[in-house]
């Protein structure tokens, strides 16, 4: 692949901007020409597109197929009763997360909480570990996509490429959307998104129409399934991971409109979707085999095929290949979404002086964090590369230890967030009810926190792997990426020449909420 080089016109700093326009810094790092660095391009999202972005990185047709089966296969049929309530805990994280956006807005959303809640020092922990969770999913997930794409290639069209032709191919297309203006990648997440939801809802209706072997049971939804039987604790720890992608909408607070409500919104929005949308889906596929029946699928070494099997059962095998495409598609869109908000951590990061600053650089006509992609996909493909090279297997190396590595350092940081937004509101609730901001986000650590232990705990039947030393790699790389990011922040306050401490995360400001068109700004309060 060629390498990437700056786009000509993106000279840093711009010839054309006066050194004395500049746009303040909380960091006391040295500040950065207002246009076009250091600034994306505001109100360009919606709510839908937000929840496209979001969503897709959830993978929610992957999740169906592949997460669902081998949630009833570790931890029985109490899976669908998981799904919602671990939705339960994340809406209740969701409360205080999106009360805080109104007052806390940056493309490292996590990160500028942390530190407005808890200290510059530990947000600057959040920050390279949740930057580094989204990275390593990135490069986990084209393994993914190369994967599946050989598989569905050689059985549809009898196409036989091999899988690191298809990761390649993969990082490319990530690279090229990343890239360009962030409502372009959102139009791409739409019609994916569209699709792999439009194949699951085709089989819901037709098992529903058609009516299972049994007469309809909520006993998946029955306490004593969903929390006291053996390996309930693993149906937590997959139902944790299937969210993954939904705290992405902060990300786009500077580029979303009217953020002060799109936010929140689309936050809600993410995440009742996917509890519903999870939660019911695994429920039909129960009462499309019985419960019997679903308890043997289940349980069998085919386990991973009865989706499939239940699609050519009550539609053809029409939707079986569609579904062996869009599952494909599905993971190429929940690469996309890692690498925006991946890139967007590292854009705010170089902006904030954390990082090199080269990383804040803007496209003079997109306003997208183009440089900051670029660096990205040249780290995704270093990563296959070297993959390549010692030959690991795309899915249950490349793929599996990757992501698993990075949906521990997510999970962690919305732990880390939901301390800081209580620690933020504690101090000045700011006319929001305590309920909001101390009760609900307050549950919602204690949850993610359970899940935490939960996954470092079983870390094993994510990797896949029993041997200690891959499993200790794995969940040690996130730990140690937050020290290095204490460690950056620390070093740089102490360096800090004016006297005041290093805080990372910008106040929300009314002049810093002009958009692109001249419209005058809505109100934050």
């Amino acid at each position: 692949m060629a390498a990437v080089t700056p786009h000509p016109e993106c000279t840093y700093p711009p010839k054309d901007v006066p050194m004395t326009d500049r746009v303040e810094n909380s960091l006391g790092a040295p500040d950065l020409p207002a246009d076009p660095v250091g600034r994306l391009a505001s109100g360009k999202l919606n709510i839908s597109s937000i929840v496209f972005f979001v969503v897709a990185a959830a993978a929610p047709l992957t999740i169906v197929l592949s997460g669902g089966p081998f949630s009833m296969h570790v931890g029985g049929l109490g899976a669908p009763g998981a799904m919602l309530f671990t939705g339960i805990v994340l809406f209740l994280f969701a409360c205080g997360f999106t009360a805080m956006s109104k007052y806390v807005r940056d493309a490292g959303a996590f990160y500028a909480y942390a530190s407005r809640g808890l200290g510059s020092v530990l947000g600057g922990g959040t920050a390279l570990m949740t930057m580094a969770a989204y990275g390593v999913c990135v490069v986990g997930f084209t393994g993914y996509v190369g994967f599946f794409a050989a598989g569905t290639a050689n059985d549809v069209l009898h196409l036989d490429l091999p899988w690191q032709v298809w990761s390649l191919l993969c990082a490319a297309i990530v690279g090229v959307i990343g890239y360009c203006q962030v409502d372009i990648g959102a139009k791409v997440l739409a019609v994916l998104l569209s699709l792999e939801i439009g194949v699951v809802l085709i089989l819901i209706v037709f098992v529903l129409i058609k009516g299972g072997p049994e007469a309809p049971s909520a006993a998946p939804f029955a306490l004593h399934n969903v929390f006291f039987v053996p390996g309930s604790g693993t149906l937590f720890l997959l139902a944790f991971g299937a969210y993954i992608g939904f705290e992405g909408t902060a990300i786009y607070a500077e580029e979303a409109k009217a953020p002060e409500r799109t936010i929140p919104y689309a936050t809600y929005i993410a995440i009742g979707f996917l509890a519903t949308f999870y939660a019911f889906s695994y429920w039909v596929v129960i009462y499309g085999y019985g419960m019997e029946g679903a308890a043997a699928a289940a349980s069998s070494d085919n386990f991973l095929n009865m989706v499939f099997g239940l699609a050519d059962k009550y539609v053809g095998g029409g939707l079986v290949t569609a579904m062996q495409v869009l599952i494909v598609t599905s993971m190429l869109a929940c690469t996309i979404a890692f690498h925006n908000a991946c890139t967007r951590y590292l854009f705010s990061l170089g902006r904030n002086g954390v990082l090199p600053q080269a990383l804040a650089r803007t496209h003079p006509r997109m306003y997208s964090p183009h440089f900051a992609s670029m660096v990205v996909s040249t780290v995704t493909v270093i990563g296959l590369v070297a993959a390549i090279i010692f030959k690991l297997d795309p899915y249950l190396q490349l793929g599996t230890w990757f992501y698993a590595s990075g949906v521990l350092g997510v999970v962690a940081a919305q732990a880390v967030c939901a301390l800081a937004v209580v620690a933020f509101f504690f101090r000045d609730r700011r006319g929001h009810s305590a309920l909001r901001v101390i009760v609900a986000p307050l549950l919602g650590f204690l949850g993610l926190t359970g899940a935490l232990i939960l996954m470092v705990g079983n870390f094993s039947i994510i990797s896949g792997y029993t041997a200690a030393l891959p499993n200790t790699i794995m969940v040690g790389a996130m730990p140690a990426a937050f020290i290095v990011g204490m460690l950056l922040i620390w070093n740089q306050s102490r360096r800090a020449t004016d006297g005041h401490a290093v805080r990372v995360g910008r106040d929300v400001r009314h002049d810093q909420l002009q958009t692109f068109d001249g419209a005058e700004p809505a109100p934050l309060d």
